[in-house]
């Protein structure tokens, strides 16, 4: 029986015509395809050049080093906003991702049966819920522990947790999903147990996906308001303490400044634009910053 090599087998040749539509479905399909890219830029590149071009009269020294404390007018600063949303961040941090890795690494390797459908159904309703409405709740649940009118940071590192952590479980799932089950059964068969596996294995192999799900979360709760007008409030003054009194972040001073213009009407303009820029420039520094950290945790090539 004859075998012909399908390597050697000969080329058939389209017609001239059916070639000439493919070029040109192909170039058109390429044309559009960047033109919709750019126009999805357009927005974008605005938004960046007015916050650049007004943020900038306001980005000196006096903004990052001064609260506003007795300013009703020109001048003052967004120290207490920048530090605020840098504790309130972290704090929310701290309760998020251990959470919501923990959360996905029992969905991905331990979940079975009703549990695991049910935990899932509760992480997509968590998903779409209004940011509003974990304010309400984190107000609910410190008015009946500290009592009505309580305000702090932690309360609202609570409401925004409960925004960032269905982020990071489902970003966090779907990237342990991707770990080819080859790697751990190679690590079983070794004689490894299961939950050194996942620390040693699983969880290194995917760690760059996971932080890009961390700082998609992160991303997702640094520019909130609402919630945080309700449980943390607003003040002119520096505040350290997460856990008394009231505490300004950034999206709250921005929010603030815009609303409640004093006399001088320039002078809060300018103090809003430029902290909406400082509010950008944080969000590209940890960006930055998840990048670095996922290189660092990558599995080497050896």
């Amino acid at each position: 029986m004859a075998v012909i090599a399908l390597d050697r087998a000969p080329a058939i040749a389209l017609p001239r015509g059916i070639r000439r539509s493919r070029r040109t479905v192909n170039a058109t399909a390429t044309v559009a395809i960047t033109g919709l890219f750019v126009l999805a830029l357009v927005p974008l590149g605005s938004l960046l050049w007015t916050a650049a071009s007004r943020g900038l009269a306001r980005f000196d020294v006096e903004f990052f080093t001064n609260s506003m404390l007795g300013v009703v007018g020109g001048g003052g600063g967004a120290l207490h906003a920048i530090v605020g949303t840098g504790l309130i961040t972290g704090a929310t941090i701290l309760l998020s991702v251990p959470v919501g890795v923990t959360a996905a690494v029992y969905l991905v390797e331990y979940g079975r049966g009703w549990f695991k459908r049910t935990v899932t159904f509760l992480v997509d309703v968590m998903t779409g819920i209004p940011s509003i409405v974990a304010g309400l709740f984190a107000y609910a649940v410190f008015s009946l522990i500290l009592g009505p009118g309580m305000r702090s940071g932690v309360a609202g590192a609570l409401a925004l947790s409960l925004l960032m952590i269905p982020v990071v479980v489902r970003s966090s799932e779907e990237m342990l999903r991707l770990v080819p089950d080859e790697l751990r059964e190679a690590s079983y068969a070794l004689g490894v147990p299961k939950y050194r596996t996942i620390l040693k294995v699983v969880l290194p192999t995917s760690i760059s996906g996971i932080v890009a799900g961390v700082m998609i979360g992160i991303a997702r709760i640094v520019g909130e308001t609402a919630p945080l007008l309700l449980v943390a409030g607003y003040t002119d003054v520096m505040n350290y303490n997460l856990f008394s009194e009231r505490i300004t972040t950034l999206p709250v001073f921005i929010y603030s400044q815009w609303k409640n213009k004093g006399m001088d009407v320039a002078a809060y303009d300018d103090r809003a634009w430029t902290a909406a820029l400082v509010l950008i420039a944080f969000v590209l520094l940890l960006n930055l910053v998840s990048r670095l950290v996922a290189r660092l945790f990558a599995p080497k090539a050896r």
